[in-house]
């Protein structure tokens, strides 16, 4: 803890608050924090409490808004958060989001974007971690929505307090606080916030979520009760993410960019665990950003039973001899293009004579050239999906197939790094 706890106590009714602040990072508290603020009540409080205790520690501090552009007032709102900010001391930084790509679930590519804005400002910044102003009601209001999308335990538990994404650390100070507590808070201060418009637009899942809530009560459903069962199903989650490692441990074998899953493991393990770990090595091949939706209990036995091979996820699954191999597929891979010293296809890095002439592109059929590659031992899906150095149309380096020595790849993160993660 950083505040004074003398001083803590002479707060009042903003003991608590500033005490959920002071412990927002734990022991990983970042050199400098960064603050996440809408223009909403329960930023603008974060913000606000996160300025008090900047002041009280002298640690500093940095705000970022992410203008999402899909209603005409966003920038003023994002403008009325950086007048704040200079009122109350604080740096602060405005990134516009040009839209989705295409067609899709908008506000999920919204949220995906801001992430991935915040991630790149923070780095830029030198911002080591960045606080989300999500609440207790906010738990409630999702586990309401997910349940109407048969959502299971990884759906229906809490969201996470503390947690790495895109390279930083974020975490959820106000997670055991009440969105009215924070709106009474700001008005001891006499701080003004915007309520967004769309929290009041029936055609939102979350609207009608936060307007069934009242009407539950007579069940004994309530924030607080649905708070309580996310929070119990997240300890859940995470023992079984816990035993999912044991169990990769021992049925999981990496090789290379691979993985060797051993042929009975889906009869020896549990079978949530196994459809954990089928899942979780899907993603890491895969690099996905979330694990495959479609993947059930026995789903690999079943369907290696009527083929020995299946495209999924962006992989290619196999049966081997005494085990099940999965590999990125080369379709997935075949327009990736990076310079090489950047990560290709997010999990890999190239290590060798780097210049701008150079490029990396999965190795596809410049395999055939290589006269040796059998020799190697990989299968030739394996290295037509591996990372290979060109100029041009010239193959220069093929370091999994042994191809000119003075270039290697290395995994970013390898499969039980990255357990430890997800």
């Amino acid at each position: 803890m950083q505040l004074d706890q003398s001083w803590v106590m002479q707060q009042g009714a903003d003991a608590m608050l500033l005490h959920a602040i002071d412990v927002a990072f734990g022991s990983e508290l970042p050199k400098r924090v960064g603050i996440a603020v809408s223009g909403g009540g329960d930023s603008v409080a974060l913000l606000h409490l996160f300025a008090r205790w900047s002041e009280q520690t002298g640690h500093p501090i940095a705000a970022v808004t992410v203008d999402h552009g899909l209603r005409a007032e966003s920038r003023a709102e994002a403008e009325g958060v950086a007048a704040l900010c200079t009122q109350l001391g604080v740096s602060h930084d405005i990134f516009t989001w040009s839209g989705p790509n295409s067609g899709g679930n908008v506000s999920a590519a919204a949220r995906d974007a801001r992430y991935d804005l915040m991630a790149k400002w923070a780095k830029t910044a030198k911002v080591g971690g960045i606080a989300l102003g999500h609440t207790m009601d906010d738990t409630a209001e999702n586990m309401l929505i997910r349940l109407g999308r048969s959502a299971g335990l990884d759906g229906l538990a809490q969201m996470q307090t503390l947690f790495r994404r895109n390279g930083i650390l974020w975490s959820r100070p106000l997670w055991q606080q009440h969105r009215s507590t924070l709106r009474d808070y700001l008005k001891r201060q006499q701080i003004e916030w915007v309520d967004d418009p769309t929290n009041d637009d029936p055609h939102y899942m979350r609207t009608k979520a936060r307007r069934l809530l009242p009407s539950l009560k007579e069940l004994g459903i309530d924030a607080d009760s649905l708070h309580h069962s996310a929070f119990a199903l997240r300890q859940s989650q995470e023992a079984l993410a816990h035993y999912t490692r044991q169990e990769a441990r021992s049925h999981v074998t990496q090789e290379g960019g691979d993985l060797l899953l051993s042929a009975d493991f889906t009869r020896e393990v549990p079978a949530d665990i196994e459809r954990r770990l089928t899942a979780a090595a899907l993603q890491w091949v895969g690099s996905l950003p979330y694990p495959p939706r479609k993947v059930f209990a026995g789903f690999l036995g079943r369907e290696l039973e009527a083929q020995n091979r299946l495209n999924l996820a962006g992989c290619l699954v196999q049966r081997g001899k005494g085990h099940i191999r999965i590999t990125r597929e080369f379709n997935a891979v075949k327009d990736t293009v990076t310079k090489t010293n950047e990560i290709w296809d997010t999990r890999w890095r190239l290590v060798g004579p780097h210049d701008d002439s150079l490029e990396v592109r999965a190795l596809g059929e410049g395999v055939l050239a290589l006269p040796d590659w059998r020799a190697i031992g990989v299968p030739r899906h394996s290295l037509m999906s591996s990372p290979a150095v060109w100029k041009g149309e010239n193959l220069v380096a093929a370091p999994l197939a042994g191809y000119n020595l003075d270039w290697s790849a290395q995994i970013v993160a390898d499969f039980t790094s990255f357990l430890l993660l997800h």
